[in-house]
């Protein structure tokens, strides 16, 4: 995994922010569990998400709020496509992330990127840092930029 957390570490030095990863020690896998080791409140923790275009077969990455659901009617629209839940095998293979430690920015491809507007009523998130238990925290509009995402109305 420390491919991962150094390509995470690279992709934030390119997009010029300045981060720190945390290794956590306990898993940050979900976004209870983030929270609780990052000492935030849920909808602080960054959900990187990853559907597949169901006639495509593109993948889209989708960063929500922690404590709120990916609305996929909102997010089909967004990608004028349906989508379905990507294979976790695909998205490792394809992103270079397992599935607990998806972050928002490394991947291994370029995809389409829509973050959800409520991340931005925060003075700082958190998100996965290439491994289960490897976090890092930015201010939202500056990880937003990083990762290449549009804003937009994701929650259900």
């Amino acid at each position: 995994m420390a491919g991962s957390i150094d390509r995470v570490t690279q992709a934030a030095a390119d997009a010029g922010l300045d981060i720190e990863i945390k290794r956590m020690g306990a898993s940050t896998r979900t976004a209870e569990e983030a929270a609780m080791q990052c000492g935030c409140t849920v909808a602080q923790i960054v959900k990187s998400l990853i559907f597949q275009g169901e006639n495509s077969g593109k993948l889209f990455l989708f960063l929500v709020s922690g404590s709120n659901q990916l609305d996929l009617a909102k997010a089909a629209a967004l990608t004028n496509e349906p989508l379905k839940r990507a294979d976790p095998r695909h998205i490792r293979d394809e992103t270079g992330f397992a599935i607990g430690g998806v972050a928002p920015i490394g991947h291994l491809i370029v995809m389409p990127a829509f973050a959800d507007e409520v991340l931005l009523g925060f003075d700082r998130i958190w998100a996965a840092a290439g491994a289960h238990d490897a976090v890092f925290a930015a201010e939202p509009y500056a990880m937003i930029n990083a990762a290449k995402a549009v804003v937009a109305d994701l929650s259900a």
